[in-house]
């Protein structure tokens, strides 16, 4: 909920609901609880579809500075689709020449550690994880690497970035 603070005017009689809002309310704001958001799930080949999987999301937003968690579960209809996953931000990124390295995980029949990347003035993230178990170079998670993704796998991603506005 943060803004930017209004500007004061000299001789300016400040009413307690100006004060109220341009600074009680801007404080709390820090301490509130993050707002939900539902995220899309997408790829550069054919779409996936999430089916009676859940996908949810979560942000704190501080000014520009935007913190976020997405969680996905897939259930037994999700279709998993082709090509690299990305999945939308709850805002768009700055566009500030670099790209934006956070975690995630995917949980399926083994446990992969890797990153998430966002390029600049981007609306979606990409997750990266290792290609296979001996091959430890990252890569986009697609249906098939690390791992075939099957019903009850978790994809877990936590990141800060700049957003745009």
């Amino acid at each position: 909920m943060t803004f930017t603070p209004r500007t004061w005017l000299v001789g300016e009689v400040v009413a307690a609901a100006t004060l109220n809002t341009e600074i009680r309310d801007q404080f709390l704001s820090m301490f509130g609880a993050w707002t939900a958001y539902v995220p899309t799930w997408t790829s550069s080949g054919t779409a996936p579809n999430i089916q009676n999987g859940t996908l949810s999301g979560r942000y704190m937003k501080y000014g520009r500075t935007v913190l976020c968690e997405i969680n996905m579960v897939t259930g037994s209809t999700t279709t998993y689709g082709s090509g690299n996953y990305n999945w939308s931000l709850p805002f768009q990124a700055a566009n500030a020449g670099i790209s934006v390295v956070g975690a995630a995980q995917l949980l399926g029949v083994a446990r992969w550690n890797g990153s998430i990347v966002i390029s600049p003035n981007a609306s979606n993230c990409s997750a990266f994880l290792p290609v296979s178990a001996t091959d430890t170079r990252s890569n986009f998670m697609t249906a098939s690497s690390p791992e075939t993704v099957a019903s009850g796998a978790q994809v877990r991603l936590c990141f800060t970035y700049e957003s745009a506005t």
